[in-house]
């Protein structure tokens, strides 16, 4: 068993509006996500089932059968290997968690959320 305090845990600067504390257990990821309004986070797919939720603010998901809009107190599953893209329509902070554990964060090989 593990306790964590977020307020504890070294915010990352992954790019220009876009910042994460990340909190690592054997087999799921718990990541705070802060993102700045204008925002994005281009298309692209993993192997790990992601569940959004949004804390605050209101983000723009691109889908395969279209946009959708998640705001405060919603949440979104995105299931394993579907291709997504999203923009941060106003400040915005949400969790995401991922099972299986999303390796490239943890090696830095995560280029895709680097850019835009």
């Amino acid at each position: 068993m593990s306790l964590y305090s977020l307020s504890e845990i070294p915010e990352e600067r992954v790019k220009d509006r876009l910042y994460r504390k990340l909190i690592i257990g054997k087999r799921v990821m718990l990541a705070q996500i802060i993102l700045k309004k204008g925002c994005p986070v281009v298309s692209h797919r993993h192997e790990s089932e992601q569940i959004t939720f949004v804390v605050e603010g209101l983000l723009e998901f691109t889908l395969p059968n279209g946009n959708v809009r998640v705001g405060k107190g919603q949440v979104l599953v995105i299931p394993s290997n579907l291709e997504h893209s999203a923009v941060a329509l106003e400040d915005t902070l949400e969790f995401d968690i991922f099972s299986p554990i999303r390796e490239d964060w943890l090696t830095g090989k995560d280029h895709y959320l680097r850019k835009g």
